[in-house]
């Protein structure tokens, strides 16, 4: 790749990562109108280490507390909202993990046309609409149950399909679930953290399997401008949410999934 191709994906990556439109629909329409070759399993590590590190790092005096929290939980069984935010995360986790475990071929065959990644940005992209709209918006992330944490993990698991984008539909379900904006994008990107790590697992394991040359340069490049990139989308995305709410990117996502079906159909 040269270093322009290298700067598009990475930005691409760093920013869909988080924002409710779709990581995988941009992922495969950027490359096809360019006329790029696939980037690659060592890029795909890459830039997934860099928003890995862009999440950790905005939360990181989050992190250090819910980390504190839940490991007293376990030697005192004592809960606190921390703690219970920190197990909320490796739960709704669950999901994801069983689902992609289990559909990991299905997933990454009859799941992956243009048909389907059309299809799915701009029907969950109205589904975000709806939750936008009459979702009550009054609770923070504390206040998860144990059903509501369930359900927000078996929504996230749907994200497997390529175009739902999982962001927008941990979104959505919490948005559903009374959650605000700010409380709802705040778990889903804190829920992020292992499904990142997970994934980024799994394509390092592929990556060392297939045993190919690996740029370096490319890969530091990768990382460190998805990462730039995430951070500052978390950041003004957290901003700028509930002045702005999810209309922009309901609009977005339909006029995305319209371009796919005018592109590859």
């Amino acid at each position: 790749m040269d270093f322009l191709q290298q700067l598009i994906l990475a930005l691409v990556q760093g920013l869909t990562e988080f924002l409710p439109i779709s990581s995988s629909a941009h992922l495969i329409l950027v490359p096809k109108l360019f006329d790029w070759s696939d980037q690659g399993l060592a890029f795909d590590v890459a830039v997934h280490v860099g928003t890995l590190s862009a999440v950790v790092i905005y939360f990181r005096e989050e992190l250090k507390v819910m980390s504190r929290d839940w490991l007293r939980s376990i030697t005192t069984r004592q809960q606190t909202a921390e703690s219970r935010l920190a197990w909320g995360v490796l739960i709704g986790t669950i999901p994801v993990g069983l689902c992609g475990l289990l559909f990991k071929g299905i997933i990454e065959t009859s799941l992956r046309s243009e048909l389907v990644i059309a299809s799915t940005t701009i029907l969950f992209g109205l589904l975000l609409l709806w939750a936008d709209r009459e979702g009550r918006r009054e609770r923070d992330e504390h206040t998860l149950s144990w059903r509501d944490i369930i359900i927000i993990g078996c929504a996230q698991a749907i994200a497997l399909i390529p175009g739902t984008s999982r962001s927008g539909i941990t979104i959505t379900a919490g948005l559903m679930l009374g959650l605000t904006r700010s409380a709802a994008a705040r778990f889903s990107f804190l829920l992020s953290i292992p499904v990142i790590v997970l994934s980024g697992t799994l394509v390092t394991l592929d990556l060392v399997q297939a045993q190919t040359a690996v740029d370096w340069q490319a890969l530091f490049t990768g990382a460190i401008i998805s990462g730039l990139s995430a951070y500052a989308c978390i950041h003004f995305f957290l901003k700028l949410l509930d002045r702005i709410g999810m209309v922009p990117f309901v609009v977005y996502r339909i006029l995305l999934g319209i371009l796919l079906f005018f592109v590859f159909i």
